[in-house]
């Protein structure tokens, strides 16, 4: 299981959309994975 599938997985079981839990994390929307895109993670924002 890759790391984009784990974050989905417990993203989608814990109800959070994907700008949910980049608020909660402190990144842009973008930086968190879709599952769709085999793109690596982008650096956080400050």
């Amino acid at each position: 299981m890759d790391t984009k599938e784990i974050i989905r997985e417990l993203r989608t079981k814990n109800g959070l959309s994907q700008d949910e839990l980049a608020e909660k994390v402190y990144v842009t929307r973008q930086a968190v994975p879709a599952g769709k895109t085999e793109r690596p993670f982008r650096t956080p924002i400050r």
